[in-house]
């Protein structure tokens, strides 16, 4: 068993166990959309078991990065159904992850009426790239009511919606990097006093109920979450990640979900591989600087059920094919992460404030 032997993760029957992580390249067009450029991109790397995109905006509020895509809209799933069929007539599976950055936006990088929101009016450290002002402080976000947090909830569940309408094979939470869903999770943002804000189960309660939105309309075996405990990147901090993390995975083993995607992130204070085992032995995707080689002795061992690569796709589009025929790799170029000449570097070191997304 190693890495071009086929998996079943819930509904999802993978050719190979080479996954393409998720990685924002702030190509969209206006209006959030996906363009022809995106379509090539992911059709090139449809040789990987699966494809998960980079973030996508559930709501206009959920935007927060300039040029990253949504699927709230017609004209957008109409866009991604380019995107899909490329990948599909390659033989290839994709899905689309889930990405509201809540707090992490700049209103620059928003459309007219979008707000910025999260669950505490508590702001995020640091600056954000735009096109129209180069950086910026992140925004001052408004917290959110009770009752807007359904709302939220149920935005999470109509972009599940549109994407299965847009061709995708399932979706992903995006639950870390210090986007909404990590909000919620952590004391450093969430200073809430009704039932998402307090103890350990309140804070979990907003994940948790958007898994449960999105598996309703999906599926269970079509969903999936990425998580990286005690991730400080874009200002989050929790007091106890490891509690926070073990209650919020053993609610979300009972869910049935197709996988759980873990960033490992040597020397921090949890093990976040061996917590994902504890809970998701046998669906567990791992990211974070795997080499083919121990990419396979982990998977021989049973440990992963697949393993995740960012950079490496970025470099090699066909690079399940090269590994397959032993084939060296191009090098990874940071300059062309973005298509706007900024800050490139920066982006990738993991305890600085937030520029733009960060590359798995």
């Amino acid at each position: 068993m190693d890495l071009f032997t086929p998996v079943v993760l819930g509904e999802l029957q993978l050719r190979n166990r080479i996954v393409m992580a998720p990685m924002t390249r702030s190509r969209a067009d206006g209006e959030a959309m996906p363009n022809a450029l995106m379509v090539e991109y992911y059709r090139q790397r449809a040789g990987a078991g699966l494809i998960i995109t980079e973030g996508i905006a559930p709501s206009a509020d959920g935007l927060g990065y300039c040029r990253t895509p949504g699927i709230y809209s017609a004209e957008q799933v109409q866009a991604w159904q380019r995107v899909t069929a490329a990948v599909h007539a390659e033989g290839g599976h994709i899905v689309a992850q889930l990405m509201h950055v809540g707090r992490v936006a700049s209103h620059y990088n928003k459309p007219a009426g979008a707000e910025t929101v999260a669950p505490s009016a508590v702001p995020a450290r640091g600056e954000i790239y735009t096109d129209q002002a180069g950086m910026q402080p992140m925004d001052d976000p408004r917290a959110l009511t009770t009752e807007q947090v359904a709302g939220v909830i149920e935005e999470y569940r109509k972009a599940t919606e549109n994407a299965l309408e847009a061709g995708f094979d399932g979706v992903e939470l995006h639950c870390t990097s210090g986007y909404l869903p990590a909000q919620f999770l952590s004391t450093g943002s969430n200073r809430r006093q009704d039932q998402y804000g307090g103890n350990v189960a309140n804070r979990c309660r907003f994940v948790l109920e958007a898994l449960t939105a999105m598996s309703s309309v999906a599926g269970s075996g079509r969903v999936g979450m990425r998580i990286c405990p005690d991730n400080p990147f874009n200002d989050l901090a929790d007091a106890n990640p490891e509690e926070t993390f073990d209650y919020l995975l053993e609610q979300a083993a009972d869910l049935a979900l197709a996988y759980l995607h873990v960033i490992r992130m040597p020397g921090g204070r949890v093990d976040n591989l061996a917590l994902g085992q504890r809970w998701f032995a046998g669906r567990l995707i791992a990211n974070d600087s795997f080499s083919m080689e121990e990419a396979n002795s982990v998977i021989a061992a049973g440990e992963l059920a697949a393993v995740s690569f960012g950079r490496g796709f970025i470099a090699n589009p066909d690079l399940p094919e090269r590994w397959r025929k032993g084939r060296e790799l191009a090098k990874f170029d940071a300059s062309t992460l973005y298509l706007s000449l900024i800050h490139i570097s920066e982006p990738t070191r993991r305890r600085d404030s937030s520029r733009m997304p960060s590359s798995a």
